[in-house]
């Protein structure tokens, strides 16, 4: 279901129009929440579709539920356009397939597939849609990727490698577009390119180079970890490393900068928390000292990791 109140959310929906004008209002709502592409759906009788956008920065994440459908990409679409972004779909529930660069790609639900749109394409749902689409602007994807004029659409498969991860995270915005407007822009960007940099590009194996990199890393995080807005750039520019490096060392470790960041921040809000020395500074003060400038978004890591409100943690081992 879609969610009834999202702030800063544009919305799109063919209940807005009568049943005969539908599929021709969805073809104007895909152009305008995407870019420019034909539709067709042996549906269009009784054609029913939805369209949710939050954005993130300079990402945007979109939530479409409608019936089933044809979506084309045409090289006519592609010379009117001035944008040329990627999109990152994955379906939540059924099979469907991109055709682009010559490869027919037959896809299930919890693939995520790259797709260009500075190339022809073509998105095929037999059954009734309900993805997410993130589109990604090419320069961003250009700062992740080594190779961005890949000929075809490229897979991060649900059960292979970090594809699981990438896979589980867009199936979250599948159902739940909003959480893009609850998490800090920069920590969603680097979530997410560090992931789609590991599924879609070649395994690297830990070297010494690459462990003696992410123990310094670490080390300068725990440094930093008051500081709110800590962005993976800054560690790289600190340790004199390309951001890719600093990415690339996270992933061979088996982790990302933004879940280990967290994990850190998070270790030590539990710490601080647990000392009867601290037990008059407030829940948002620790918070703070551990990074977290919205003290409702440290409630909510803190609870999600711990399955306790940091109150209740705090309650539970001071009255040991």
């Amino acid at each position: 279901m879609l969610p009834a109140r999202l702030p800063g959310a544009r919305r799109w929906s063919t209940d807005a129009v009568p049943p005969e004008r539908r599929l021709d209002y969805w073809v104007g709502a895909i152009c305008e929440a995407f870019l420019e592409m034909d539709c067709s759906s042996r549906e269009a009788r009784h054609f029913d579709g939805r369209l949710v956008s939050v954005a993130s920065g300079a990402l945007s994440f979109n939530q479409v539920e409608a019936s089933t459908q044809d979506v084309y990409r045409t090289r006519a679409a592609i010379a009117r356009g001035a944008q040329q972004p990627f999109y990152l779909i994955a379906h939540r529930r059924s099979p469907w397939h991109v055709v682009q660069g010559g490869q027919r790609l037959g896809l299930r639900p919890g693939d995520a597939v790259l797709v260009d749109s500075a190339r022809t394409y073509e998105l095929h749902y037999p059954a009734a849609v309900e993805v997410v689409s993130i589109q990604l602007p090419r320069a961003w994807v250009g700062q992740w990727l080594r190779e961005i004029d890949h000929p075809a659409a490229r897979v991060a498969w649900r059960d292979q490698g970090w594809g699981q991860a990438l896979s589980a995270w867009c199936l979250q915005f599948a159902h739940e577009p909003g959480l893009a407007s609850l998490v800090p822009e920069h920590l969603l960007a680097d979530q997410l390119g560090a992931m789609l940099s590991a599924a879609l590009e070649p395994a690297v194996a830990p070297t010494r180079a690459g462990l003696d990199l992410l123990a310094r890393a670490e080390a300068l995080m725990r440094d930093r970890l008051d500081t709110a807005g800590l962005q993976a750039s800054d560690v790289a520019l600190a340790l004199g490393v390309s951001l890719r490096t600093l990415h690339r060392a996270f992933a061979a470790g088996d982790t990302t900068f933004a879940n280990t960041l967290r994990g850190l921040r998070l270790r030590r809000a539990a710490d601080l928390l647990s000392q009867p020395r601290l037990a008059g500074v407030s829940v948002t003060e620790i918070g703070r000292r551990c990074g977290y400038a919205d003290a409702s978004h440290f409630v909510r890591e803190f609870q999600r990791r711990h399955a306790l409100t940091p109150a209740r943690w705090r309650r539970d081992r001071l009255a040991r």
